[in-house]
């Protein structure tokens, strides 16, 4: 199975509604490893980020407080099947910027 490490999203703006921003690609198997959130503004936010439609029981990370001007890295392994999404929000519109990491792996 063919690995290719890559930027999988963002740098991006996170907004203050639940969206898509990572699709794992059709026959594609994909692992997370990395996810860096920056906060930009001279106040603390929270992210949230869910695998698969944003609910309580999807969210891997609940309202992680992210300082001002600061940013926070997190090292995770999430293992993604095809057709499978992230999706992230921010507690204060358009202040925190979303970098996610990892590998894809195509199927077959």
């Amino acid at each position: 199975m063919p690995r290719t490490p890559k930027r999988l999203a963002g740098p991006a703006l996170v907004s203050n509604a639940a969206a898509t921003k990572y699709t794992v690609p059709a026959s594609t198997k994909t692992i997370v490893r990395h996810i860096r959130v920056n906060n930009t503004s001279g106040m603390a936010a929270t992210f949230t980020m869910s695998i698969g439609a944003d609910a309580a029981g999807t969210e891997v990370m609940t309202g992680k407080s992210v300082p001002a001007n600061d940013l926070q890295d997190y090292y995770v392994y999430f293992v993604l099947e095809a057709a499978e999404v992230i999706q992230a929000l921010s507690g204060t519109n358009n202040v925190l910027n979303l970098t996610i990491d990892g590998d894809e792996c195509t199927l077959g």
